[in-house]
Order: C-alpha cells, then structure tokens, then sequence
C-alpha cells in the first residue's frame, strides 16, 4: 500500500509539473527537483534527449545549493556513457558505489557515489534519461527501483512535451530568423547591414556563444571548381563578428583579421565540402582537421562548430559555384548539430549568396552607369564648350564685321577727303584769270593733300610688310636727345593753336649738353615717337600739357632707354587698353566725336616697336581733377644685339 500510495502522489506530482510549467528548462528543472525529494537522494538530473538519442538539455538539482555545474562540466556529463547509453527495456540500473564500478570519472564530474538511473520511452523510443545519486554508498532498495520504473512513463510524457516545446521554440526562432532576413534583403540595398543582421539573428536562433563572417578574396577568380587538384589560392578575412558575451567564451575581437585558406584545414575542408554545411560537434573527432596550428579563430576553448559555406553560381551553366565565404558559429561545449538547423543554415545560406550576388551585380551595374554617366557628362561638358567656343567665335565675326564696317567708313573718308580737296583745288586752278596767290595757296592744298593720301596708303603698306615679313633693320647711332627737342619743337608749334603745351622731362643722368647715344633704326623710332605725338595731340584736353619724358636704365647685361609720353584727358578704359593696339581699333565713342584718323597709328606703333626689339606699354590713370592721365612708356635696347661697343661709335 506504501509504494502504490508514493507511485501515486509521484506521478500526481509529475503530471503537476507538466501542466504548470511553461518551458521546457523549467519543466526539467522541477522534475529533477520532484524526483530527487521523494526518492530522498542527494541530486538528481534528468535528461532529454533529442530523436537521435542525444543529449540536448537537462534539468539538475541537488540538496547542496552550492554545488552548481560550469558549462564545461556539462559538456563532459552529457556525453558520459551513463547518460549516452540508452536503454531500451527501460529497466533500471543501479550501483551502490562507483568506486567499485567501471564508472571511470563519472564522479569528477558528478558527486555522487550510488547512482540509480533509468531510460524513459515514448512511444517506442527512447527520449530521456533519470539519474539519481547519493555522496555517500547507498544500496538501492527494490522498491525504489519499482518506484523509479513506474515513474520513467509520466517522465517520458513529460519529456515528450519538452521535446514539444523545443520544437515550437526552436520553429518560431527559426521563423522569425526568416521573417527577419527576408525583409534585411528586401529593404537594404547594401551588403553590410544584411551580412550583420544575418549573423547575429542566426547565432542567437542556433543559441550558440559567437560567430563571424568569412570573405574569400581568391588570388585566381577563376579557380571555382572544387574537383581541381591543388588548394585554392584565396586569402580569408573576417568581414563582420558577433558574440554573446558569456563567461564561459568570452569574446575577443577578430575584425579584419586574415589568413591564406590553405592555413586553415577546418576552412579548406569546408570549402571542398560546400555547398554542404562543416558540422563538429566535438573538435576531438576531428583530429586530422584539427591537427597542427590554427588560425587564431578557431580555439580549442570552442569544441564545437559549424561551418556554412555562402556560395554563388557564376553561370547559368556553371556546374561548380564559387565558394564566396563562411558563416563560422561556435560554441563553448560540444554540441551535436540537429537537421532541423542544418537545414535552416542551409536556407540562410542560399539567402545570402544570392543576396551578395545580386549586390555584386547591382554594383557591376552601377559601376557600369555611372561610367557612362561620367562619359556623358564629359561628353557634355565637351560640348558645352564646344557651344561656348563656337558662342565666343560668332561674337568675335561680329565684332570683326563691326570693325570691318567700321573701318571701311573710316578709310573711305580718310582716302575721299583729301581727293575731294584736291578735285576741289583742280577745279578752282582751272579757272581763268586766277590770281596767283590763289594759284599758290591751291597748289599748296594740292600738295597737303597729296602728301596726306601718300600717308595713309603708306602705312597701310608698313603695317602690312611688317605683319607678313620682317623687314631688315639699318641700325645706326642717334642722339635721342636731339631727335626728342627736334620733335618738341615741331609739336609746340603746331599745338599753338589748341592750347597744348609740351614739356621735355630729361631724367637720363646725363649732362644737357651732352648727347644721349643710342643704336637703332632711326626711321622706326622717329615714326613711333610721330605718332605718339600725334596721338597724344589728338585726345589731349583743350590747354593741357603734354609730358614727354626720358630716362637711362643702366644694367649690367644691356642698358635700356625709356621714353614716357603722357597727356591729359578722357583716358582709355581698362577694356580698350587690351586692344588699343591692334589694327584698325579705335576708342569707344571716338568716331562719333568725329576725331580724324583710321585706327592704324597704334597698331603701326606697336609693329615698329617689336621691329626694333623694344616694348610699349599703356596706362591711364584718373587725376585729382576730371580728367585722366593716359601715360604711354616706351622700352628700348640703347644698343641692338651683335652692335658695337658705345666706345667704338663716338
């Protein structure tokens, strides 16, 4: 009556736990603890075993609330034969003390030294495993045996619906694994935030301690087939990393570390086994990849690992895939690795290698526009140019036509005024009975005339010569002093009747009455000096003074002649100083103040001057008054190359 009462209270209490508990750790936790107070023993542990019959969770008590099992005590419990042999006629097995049993080092592992145990059956199958123990010999009653053997059926039920939620645990994990992924992949357009998601949802799902990713950059990309002899030349660096940061495996950071495939045996049997998963669920049973040294990422403190290839075809008719990476997990005690999450690395897996394929495209695609968007940039920046230059040039024909239309109305009048004079003066010659003082003053303008058309036709045809060839230069020696008051003679006289007055700035150095020698082509720089003149005459103030100024630079090399000219006036814009000196260019607004001249004198200037191997410049400058000093400075060699030494020519 005593054992069919405790059979009845048990399996009472048994059934209590299984309709109380919520999950499958608690559920095993109080069984252990239930089992072990009505058999009286000092612990107890019950253990579920998966559908192959290993090991996969247990729940653990014991009277000592001290003693407690690390995490690599349980690892060498649950792989003991004690609790790895399963029993099939589910009769109990006992042993007073296990010193004097072939229990080997159950004990240092477990303190117990009588051990009673028995293996639980579920419709036909084994699923769990009871052991109870006592810290000192105890020899097991045939009642308690009875009682332990009518006790494994409530247990297998229990252990049953333990295996149930493990299941439902384990499929919703994997589920939302799944849910997780797949929305990364639709709405992340870059790698890094998927591979990272990918990682961490995976390792927490299969609850193992840490894992990291593994890119293979390949030294010959086109190595791909797995049935070549020979190891593949490919670096491996680990592209992203997590850990769970337990006190058993404590993590260490290996971002962008790297080694040569060929240094890793787990990796490179990995990469001949893919596109299968690597399972070990115990380093020592794979002692030929295991053997030597290895990379620092795979510790022997991790004996258990999964090594799940990302591979992706190279084309449509590729009969081998190239092996892109690993997701590497590792756990702190050995482990046996269940289909169910093979297969669900399996689908994380093709997940993201088509993931890092389709990136890859997107990114050849990519690369791929915006070369063609570079190219049609450039391409349009060409031809923004190309429409600017073209915009430039018919601006220029323009002007040009401009200066053309311009300059034909000004030669037409320069050339048709003095022969309107001179028609004018023939016809008044031809008249009887002239009085010959008009005779005379006709035949003067006559000659004025003349002389004036000659003029002009002759610069025409220095300007020209001087632009298609270079004449050859007769240099000979000249006072510049005498040529300058020469000049400002002839000036002043002229100017008498507009007020100008002209003053000659002598800043040489060199005593007045001594000459001012210098080497060149006088019949250039007298012409030069003429037309300065005559220009400053032109657009001087009425009753301003015209400043006609010259100095000695001496240099050690060559000595140089400087001759300034400077006026007041309405002064020349910073515009048309840039092209005052080109041909047939005349100041703005200066035709319709009608002042005579055809835009030559400058630029006639300017040809004379390179002639004799000199330079002009121009400035204009605004005064404290109104007008504007125009200041032109002329730069000339005092003697010509290949010229002899002034000694020889005094």
């Amino acid at each position: 009556m005593q054992y069919d009462l405790e059979h009845y209270q048990l399996g009472q209490q048994i059934h209590q736990v299984i309709l109380t508990s919520t999950d499958p750790q608690t559920t095993l936790l109080r069984l252990s603890r239930t089992l072990g107070t009505v058999f009286r023993a000092d612990l107890c542990l019950v253990v579920a075993l998966d559908h192959f019959a290993t090991p996969v969770q247990f729940g653990w008590w014991s009277t000592d609330d001290r003693l407690t099992l690390p995490g690599e005590t349980q690892a060498r419990l649950l792989s003991h034969p004690l609790l790895t042999e399963v029993k099939a006629d589910s009769e109990p097995w006992a042993t007073s003390d296990v010193h004097a049993s072939k229990m080997g080092w159950f004990e240092e592992v477990l303190p117990a030294r009588a051990i009673l145990r028995i293996s639980t059956n579920f419709q036909g199958s084994a699923n769990g495993t009871i052991a109870l123990g006592c810290c000192q010999p105890h020899e097991w009653m045939p009642s308690e045996k009875e009682l332990l053997k009518q006790s494994a059926d409530p247990v297998a039920i229990a252990l049953a619906q333990v295996q149930l939620q493990q299941q439902l645990s384990t499929h919703a994990r994997h589920k939302n694994l799944q849910k997780r992924l797949t929305q990364a992949i639709h709405h992340h357009s870059e790698l890094e935030p998927i591979l990272n998601l990918a990682l961490a949802e995976t390792a927490q799902a299969l609850q193992v301690d840490q894992g990291f990713v593994l890119m293979l950059k390949y030294a010959d990309p086109l190595f791909q087939n797995r049935l070549l002899k020979g190891t593949p030349k490919a670096k491996a660096t680990v592209a992203y990393q997590w850990s769970a940061q337990t006190e058993e495996a404590p993590s260490k950071e290996w971002s962008d570390s790297s080694f040569q495939l060929e240094e890793s045996p787990l990796c490179l049997q990995a990469w001949k086994n893919s596109p299968q998963p690597l399972a070990v669920a115990n380093q020592a049973d794979f002692p030929d990849i295991f053997a030597g040294n290895q990379p620092e990422l795979f510790p022997s403190t991790m004996p258990a690992m999964l090594v799940v290839p990302l591979t992706g075809k190279m084309s449509s008719d590729s009969a081998q895939a190239m092996v892109l990476g690993f997701f590497v997990f590792q756990h702190h005690h050995i482990r046996p690795w269940q289909s169910d999450e093979l297969e669900l690395v399996n689908w994380v897996s093709t997940q993201l290698s088509t993931a890092m394929l389709h990136h890859q495209t997107v990114r050849q695609v990519q690369s791929l526009v915006d070369e063609r968007t570079a190219q049609l940039q450039r391409s349009l920046d060409v031809q923004a140019k190309l429409h600017e230059k073209t915009r430039q040039q018919v601006e220029q024909l323009q002007q040009l036509n401009q200066l053309k239309d311009e300059f034909l109305s000004t030669m037409s009048h320069e050339l048709n005024t003095p022969l309107t004079n001179m028609k004018m003066a023939i016809q008044m010659l031809r008249q009887s009975q002239l009085p010959s003082d008009r005779q005379v003053k006709y035949l003067d303008i006559l000659d004025q005339e003349l002389t004036r058309e000659h003029s002009l036709i002759r610069d025409l045809l220095t300007l020209q010569q001087l632009d298609t060839e270079q004449p050859s230069i007769q240099p000979q020696k000249l006072d510049l002093k005498s040529l300058l008051s020469e000049l400002a003679q002839s000036f002043e006289q002229k100017w008498v009747n507009c007020g100008l007055t002209l003053v000659l700035d002598d800043r040489t150095g060199v005593e007045s009455e001594a000459p001012l020698t210098i080497y060149t082509d006088p019949d250039s720089l007298k012409r030069i000096l003429l037309e300065l003149l005559t220009n400053a005459g032109k657009y001087s103030d009425p009753d301003s003074t015209v400043r006609l100024g010259v100095t000695l630079q001496e240099h050690s090399q060559a000595n140089q002649v400087v001759v300034t000219l400077s006026n007041l006036g309405a002064g020349i814009s910073p515009k048309e100083q840039a092209y005052i000196f080109e041909p047939f260019r005349r100041g703005q607004g200066i035709t319709q103040k009608a002042i005579p001249g055809t835009g030559l004198g400058l630029a006639l200037v300017k040809s004379l001057v390179q002639h004799i191997n000199g330079k002009i410049e121009v400035a204009s400058s605004p005064t404290p008054d109104t007008s504007t000093e125009t200041c032109f400075t002329l730069t000339l060699p005092q003697f010509l190359e290949n010229t002899p030494p002034i000694n020889n020519l005094e």
